[in-house]
């Protein structure tokens, strides 16, 4: 067996998809390592003399390791794109033209309207108590400027993590897929259930985690993923992954995947009802109202990209390596993998 073959694709000169992962990965884990370990001296160094840590320590503190750990990330992606996939940032989901800036914020309204709607079915069925409005933890910081940090915070969350699962992972799974008898869009279906999968897996050491609550992120990992095999760019998922993240924590004041909200929320909530709707400690997203959510957003991003694009169909250029070309001399593919002038 000819391991340079194993590792290294000599047509396309750089490491297969596996190892493209692998290495992304590996560098990611290790620089996050070296930031919470230089973190943690630092904040050692600061409290050494404090007799308990403020809770607007703490909320100052988890908010830059957060931070930190997805700036790390955005690093890593970038780094790994260049020098190990060999190709512009673009490809990844990121052509920033009207057409991308359009969907981005479609997506940030699709976010918002399916959490409200999570909200507003909770508050009619009686599950859901109004505690107060523009409340904050004790001690901590203001509401305004302090909703800006879980802002903040979301945006990076639904930058990093999209570019990551989708982008990323999804693309490379996608490219590693395709050939033989496998085709492109076959590839792409693969590749997205397996994304889905590690997405799901992620998420099921969070607090509060159950098997339901690692189904139901599952599902809405397909439903973060349809709007980026339909167009070929990040646009929508990023921006329903960001207003997902902030409605439902603070906005509504639901635990997102499992944790409550740090610095505050517009509306304070007490959830009650059956945990098996309202997804009880984990909240929103470990229920049958997400469920419902999810099938909203999938039915709405179909209609969306057939009104916008004139037809629904898998943008299969996301598993067809084409090269580091100059993209602005010979144009961007089209959700149909084609060329556009």
């Amino acid at each position: 067996m000819n391991i340079r073959r194993v590792i290294w694709n000599p047509n396309e000169a750089r490491p297969r998809a596996g190892w493209r992962i692998v290495l992304q990965s590996i560098g990611w884990l290790a620089a996050i390592v070296v930031i919470q370990a230089l973190l943690g001296q630092l904040v050692h160094g600061l409290l050494a003399n404090a007799n308990e840590v403020s809770t607007l320590a703490k909320q100052l503190i988890g908010a830059t390791g957060e931070l930190l750990s997805y700036l790390t990330l955005v690093g890593s992606l970038w780094l790994a794109g260049r020098f190990l996939d060999r190709r512009p940032t673009g490809d990844f989901g990121f052509r920033f033209n009207r057409s991308w800036w359009i969907d981005f914020i479609f997506g940030l309204a699709l976010g918002a309207l399916l959490m409200t709607a999570v909200f507003v079915f909770e508050a009619a069925a009686g599950w859901v108590d109004i505690s107060g409005t523009f409340v904050t933890r004790p001690g901590g910081l203001a509401f305004f400027p302090g909703i800006l940090l879980p802002l903040i915070v979301y945006i990076m969350v639904g930058l990093g993590e999209e570019w990551w699962s989708r982008g990323y992972l999804l693309t490379n799974l996608a490219e590693g897929f395709n050939g033989g008898k496998v085709g492109p869009a076959l590839a792409i279906g693969l590749a997205t259930v397996v994304q889905g999968v590690v997405f799901a897996l992620l998420h099921a050491n969070n607090p509060n985690a159950s098997l339901v609550s690692t189904v139901n992120i599952l599902l809405i990992s397909f439903l973060l993923a349809l709007g980026f095999i339909l167009t070929g760019e990040l646009a929508i998922p990023i921006g329903l992954h960001i207003t997902w993240n902030f409605f439902q924590g603070a906005v509504f004041g639901f635990p997102v995947s499992g944790s409550g909200y740090s610095v505050g929320t517009f509306i304070a909530t007490r959830q009650g009802g059956p945990d098996l709707w309202t997804g009880g400690a984990f909240g929103p997203e470990a229920g049958l109202v997400a469920v419902g959510a999810v099938l909203l957003g999938a039915l709405l991003i179909l209609i969306w990209v057939r009104a916008r694009h004139g037809s629904i169909h898998l943008s299969t250029g996301i598993a067809e390596f084409s090269g580091m070309v100059d993209r602005d001399r010979q144009g961007t593919p089209d959700v149909g993998g084609r060329i556009a002038a």
